[in-house]
């Protein structure tokens, strides 16, 4: 039977594998470049309430508790937590941060109230039951509230591994005996997605596709030595069709119908 997947005692390998490279560098400009420009309340005087669930290290959380906001920052695993709180303690954001060691299910049970924004990036990907997940971040916004989602994009994986030669992966339907330790288990159909958001009366009101030209470059050391201007071709067209539906991720801003 498929379990959620769990990242305990792996914070320090994440900052390594994740946060600290070019495709980490790309997933923070692209969000915060989303966020900013889809939320106009971001930048303004007055706090909001932000939930980031399995927001990790905090990246994400930090930046916008230094817009003035508070955010509720809920991660299944104590070392990421505990990571984000240091940070937060650096840069004098304590006060605006809240962390809460739990899964995304628990949100059904916590009462915590409800969110002018909530966040969900590189999440549903690891979860058996997806659908009932999206339910549950919906449930937390206000009705005049936004959801942020970032999902792994089951078409651009296998977009990659055709590229890679990899077909008899791609014929098994990217399913694999062995997992990888940071390969999410369950890339998610955009189809699917949209299907669920339709149901739940929430509107898409931008998609981006996440990291459209780093995955498929052949010569990855580029990546780094030309980084600038890599991170300015993937903002200039990664919401531009066909380059939205081929990024490694899928990032959604939704609202009430």
């Amino acid at each position: 039977m498929a379990k959620d997947k769990s990242f305990d005692s792996i914070a320090n390998k994440f900052s390594r594998n994740i946060y600290g490279t070019a495709k980490g560098q790309i997933r923070e400009a692209v969000l915060q470049r989303d966020l900013q420009a889809e939320i106009p309340w971001l930048g303004q005087d007055g706090s909001k309430r932000i939930l980031d669930v399995g927001g990790g290290q905090g990246q994400l959380a930090l930046f916008l508790a230094g817009l003035g906001h508070h955010v509720t920052l809920i991660d299944i695993s104590e070392d990421m937590l505990a990571i984000a709180n240091k940070r937060a303690a650096e840069l004098g954001l304590s006060e605006r941060l809240e962390t809460i060691h739990a899964p995304l299910q628990a949100l059904a049970t916590l009462s915590l109230g409800k969110f002018d924004l909530v966040l969900c990036h590189a999440v549903l990907e690891w979860l058996v039951d997806q659908q009932a997940a999206v339910a549950l971040l919906k449930d937390a916004l206000q009705p005049t509230g936004y959801l942020s989602l970032m999902y792994y994009n089951k078409d651009a994986k296998r977009l990659a591994n055709i590229l890679y030669g990899n077909f008899d992966y791609v014929q098994a339907d990217l399913k694999v005996k062995k997992k990888v330790s940071l390969n999410p288990n369950q890339p998610l159909d955009p189809k699917a997605v949209a299907l669920w958001l339709q149901q739940l009366n929430l509107t898409v009101i931008s998609k981006t596709g996440v990291r459209c030209f780093h995955d498929y470059m052949r010569d990855q050391e580029k990546a780094a030595t030309a980084f600038e201007q890599l991170l300015a071709f993937e903002l200039e067209y990664n919401q531009q069709e066909p380059y939205a539906s081929i990024g490694r991720y899928t990032h959604l801003v939704c609202q009430h119908a």
